[in-house]
């Protein structure tokens, strides 16, 4: 150990009275200083013009993408430029020189030679981590509220083991030649096809898994997010083992004569020794993880791991189907492959028996795809599709062959994921959002799917009421059913169904039946139902219209509820009287904690007509208002009148009544050993497809609705994503502290890095 250490010193001693290291660490820093005061600059410009942004740490120095590019993030593609100029007379030097041949006599060992080197190069990727891109943390510590130390640490011990590996190639390019110059250009080559490697052969499985062990950034990218992990430290660890022990053994044998087979037979154990090192860590039972981000990120929330806990044993199969004649393949292709797998990554995390399956086919069932293509049959034109887009036809199952797996018609054959867990399954759907995949609250939901019972929303069909698989203005599939959104309650762990009050039986299993907003008196048979289920405890939705009244009170009289004559109106300098915005209660944040956000920044609901609620103290049941209107510009208006005419008046002589009212009212109780919920509402279009998308009004419609639904399902869905707020938000600088951090790190420390190189190596040619 000690002539390594005294190889080190040498060697660092030589490489600081190198100006080319000088050069390195003048032209590291100028590339980090310029990736980061634009950042940070841009930063102090969004924070005076919108206020504090959250996520400062990781804007600034790790994200990939968004309004800045971190720096640490940027710095991972250039490293492998800064490795080549200082590696490359290591050892070529010494063959040059023919000093190597004293090595060889000398008591120093080769294997102490190389570890020396190498020792040196780690104390100078030190300098470089821990210096220079120091002046940046610490600059971020002193300029960021509650800095997110962990985080950033992380992403400088990435970028370090990154540039040691790249340092451990260098070294072993260097022991092939005995000129400098081809040592650099030959490690420039092999660090940069390492770089660039991971984005060829995609489409072909073995040789994709090749290309991604090769990619070395690729590994750090992960840890400069804020995930550290034991499989790429690993990693790293063993490519410098390999290439050291090449280095080694090339020049062991090139003083010794051995057979090619000897030779070939010693590299090739090196190889199999190490990569069966890195294969073994990166088994998933073998990884150990540390998520450094303060909101923790990179991990799936506590409900999620409880739901995975849950599951215990019992593996999970995930198999996704992919139609080559969808636009959804270009999500599922083969190139995407380890875009997909790095999806479920963090479920295997705390689950490692999540077995991944992926099914290609072809399929299609929209008649314009025939009405384009006539006289051609679905196998002629999968050929076609085929060809332009380079697919591997022999993998792909033909429409038959599929539909004895699975019938895909009712997902209209988009590329979807099935889950299979003790005999249940539940699907898993692609969007059209960009990204393509679902979210971690619709994996969430399908995964809880598979443990318990899903929550039942059943609508009433009877007297006319709005449909849930329309997509029309005053009708719900957008928020119900829609199976291309992710914010639509399929997708977030529901089952949808319907019923006829009058000839069907109500299902007592359900999480809630809607009646929404019926145009007519239900018949007899229709109210007794109705009335019967109540009674023993199901839970319901009723909502209702202005000049409904007569329609809906007789429903709500055992509810000790009423609707109001007339119709609420609102003074508005931009809308409509008709349009009414109440602003949420404070029970709608025991409702749902999930509406303490909208409650706190007053966020409106917007109803387009609606009724006022009355409670008539029955106490049946426990009632609180949800929502209410604002007295001092909302009034009941009673008798006729016409909203896009003259301006509307208060008019007490017409029985007008002023005031703050509930537009919807909760009900509860406890009944047979279970809390009965009822939710009235006195206006029926809050949650419609045209109210969902108003765009010229920030409201909280969704936020709303889907914590009722959520309420009903006593919060089991959808599954709880809340995270922690991010900490990190506020950038103490101001525009002239910003001109001084131009300076000195554009002119000062530059100038500073200069100096001390000059200053040393003008003592160095003194010596």
């Amino acid at each position: 150990m000690k002539k390594i250490i005294q190889i080190a010193r040498l060697e660092l001693s030589l490489l600081f009275y190198s100006p080319i290291a000088w050069l390195l660490i003048l032209v590291f820093f100028v590339q980090m200083a310029h990736a980061f005061i634009p950042g940070l600059a841009t930063m102090l410009q969004l924070q005076q013009l919108i206020g504090d942004n959250g996520f400062l740490t990781d804007r600034l120095f790790t994200t990939s993408s968004g309004t800045t590019t971190g720096i640490l993030y940027t710095m991972l593609g250039s490293l492998y430029l800064y490795t080549p100029l200082l590696t490359m007379g290591l050892i070529s030097q010494e063959i040059s020189s023919g000093s190597i041949k004293l090595v060889y006599s000398s008591p120093v060992k080769l294997r102490e030679l190389i570890y020396g080197k190498f020792a040196a190069m780690l104390v100078y990727n030190l300098v470089i981590i821990l210096v220079i891109s120091g002046l940046f943390f610490i600059l971020g510590t002193c300029l960021v509220d509650h800095f997110d130390y962990p985080h950033v640490l992380v992403a400088m011990l990435a970028c370090f083991l990154l540039l040691s590996a790249y340092a451990a190639i260098g070294i072993f390019m260097s022991s092939l030649t005995s000129y400098q110059i081809v040592a650099a250009l030959g490690t420039f080559g092999v660090l940069a096809f390492m770089n660039y490697i991971g984005g060829f052969g995609q489409g072909i499985d073995f040789v994709r898994d090749l290309t991604y062990s090769l990619s070395m950034p690729s590994r750090a990218e992960r840890m400069v997010k804020g995930l550290l992990n034991s499989r790429d430290v690993i990693y790293y660890v063993a490519i410098s083992g390999i290439f050291l022990s090449f280095t080694i053994t090339r020049l062991e044998l090139a003083r010794t004569s051995r057979s090619f087979l000897y030779k070939v037979g010693r590299y090739v154990a090196i190889i199999v020794v190490g990569l069966a090192v890195a294969y073994l860590s990166s088994r998933q039972a073998m990884i150990l993880y540390y998520d450094a981000t303060d909101t923790k990120v990179n991990t799936i929330v506590k409900p999620v791991q409880e739901i995975l806990k849950k599951m215990g044993d019992e593996p999970v199969e995930m198999t996704a189907y992919i139609n080559g004649l969808d636009n959804s393949y270009s999500i599922g292709a083969p190139v995407a492959r380890l875009y997909g797998i790095a999806k479920w990554e963090p479920y295997l995390r705390f689950k490692g028996d999540i077995n991944l399956h992926w099914v290609y086919y072809y399929d299609i069932t929209n008649p314009q795809f025939y009405a384009a293509n006539p006289g051609k049959s679905i196998k002629t034109v999968f050929k076609e599709v085929a060809k332009t887009q380079d697919m591997d036809t022999s993998r792909f199952l033909s429409p038959e062959q599929i539909r004895k797996q699975i019938d895909l018609r009712g997902e209209n054959d988009r590329m979807v994921m099935q889950l299979k867990y003790k005999g249940k399954t539940a699907f898993l759907r692609t969007f059209d959002d960009g990204d393509g995949w679902p979210g971690e609250a619709e994996i969430a939901a399908a995964l809880k799917r598979l443990v318990v019972t899903p929550p039942k929303i059943v609508f009433a069909t009877d007297a006319y009421q709005r449909n849930v698989d329309k997509i029309g203005d005053r009708d719900y599939k957008m928020l119900f059913n829609t199976k291309l959104s992710k914010s639509s309650l399929i997708n977030m762990g529901f089952d949808i169904d319907s019923v006829s009050l009058e000839q069907g039986i109500i299902p007592k299993d359900i999480a809630v039946l809607v009646v929404g907003d019926p145009r007519a008196a239900l018949n007899p048979a229709a109210l007794f139902n109705l009335r019967k289920y109540i009674q023993e405890g199901g839970n319901v939705l009723i909502a209702s219209e202005p000049g409904k009244q007569s329609v809906v009170n007789p429903l709500l009289d055992s509810l000790g509820v009423e609707m109001l004559s007339g119709t609420l109106v609102q003074r508005s300098r931009d809308y409509s009287y008709g349009l009414v915005t109440p602003n949420l209660t404070s029970k709608a944040v025991v409702m749902s904690p999930a509406l303490k956000k909208p409650y706190e920044e007053k966020t409106v609901v917007s109803m387009s007509g609606v009724a006022a609620l009355k409670d008539q103290h029955q106490r049946t049941f426990k009632v609180e208002p949800i929502l209410m209107t604002n007295e001092k510009t909302s009034w009941i208006k009673r008798g006729s009148f016409v909203l896009d005419s003259a301006a509307l008046v208060f008019d007490k002589k017409t029985g007008d009544e002023q005031g703050s009212f509930p537009a919807a009212l909760m009900l509860s109780r406890k009944i047979k050993n279970k809390e009965q919920r009822i939710m009235v509402t006195g206006d029926a279009d809050f949650f419609s497809n045209k109210e969902l998308t108003r765009a010229n009004l920030e409201t909280a419609n969704g936020s709303v609705a889907i914590s009722i639904f959520s309420w009903f399902s006593n919060a089991e869905f959808p599954v709880d994503m809340s995270r922690p707020n991010s900490k990190d938000m506020h950038l103490k600088l101001n525009k002239a502290g910003m001109k001084t951090l131009k300076v000195l790190y554009y002119v000062v420390i530059p100038a500073v890095i200069i100096l001390l190189g000059m200053v040393l190596l003008i003592r160095r040619k003194r010596k």
